[in-house]
């Protein structure tokens, strides 16, 4: 990789238990979610606020997915963020965070699709060997929405 190409690749967002926490409880926007998965998939920001699928993203995601994923926002690419969960990293959420699910009268998708979001962030630190910091920087944490169902303002509507 030349110093062009690397200064060019986005810097993942430092992952942490105290910022996955803030992400289960919804004090991010569904988009802060999804960047801090593009990177590490392989897509990377073209300038104009998209994010494509880079060449270091897998086939599988450059042809399913060749712009941003939209993991809360949407079901297909939820699914398929489960799917590329390793079976011996599925407890992860639970073993790590200690998270047991939300309650009846929170499960909702967007918050189901943002603990596979964990799950999934939690399953490629392992995969990488990087062990998970108790804290670390954190966005601008913001109040959980008044309407859990529609989000923060700003989040796509679910589909």
């Amino acid at each position: 990789m030349t110093s062009a190409e690397a200064a060019a690749t986005p810097v993942p967002y430092p992952l942490s238990r105290e910022l996955l926490e803030a992400v289960l409880a919804d004090r991010t926007s569904d988009r802060f979610v999804c960047e801090l998965i593009w990177p590490r998939l392989g897509y990377e920001p073209d300038g104009s606020g998209t994010w494509s699928a880079g060449q270091a993203a897998e086939a599988s995601w450059r042809e399913s997915f060749p712009i941003e994923p939209q993991f809360i926002a949407e079901r297909p690419p939820s699914v398929a963020l489960t799917r590329s969960i390793p079976k011996q990293h599925k407890q992860l959420l639970k073993e790590q965070l200690g998270f047991g699910g939300y309650r009846i009268g929170e499960l909702y998708p967007r918050r189901t699709r943002r603990a596979t979001a964990v799950n999934w962030l939690l399953a490629h630190l392992a995969e990488q060997g990087e062990p998970l910091p108790k804290s670390g920087p954190l966005p601008e944490l913001r109040e959980q929405p008044a309407d859990p169902v529609a989000g923060h303002p700003g989040d796509l509507p679910i589909r």
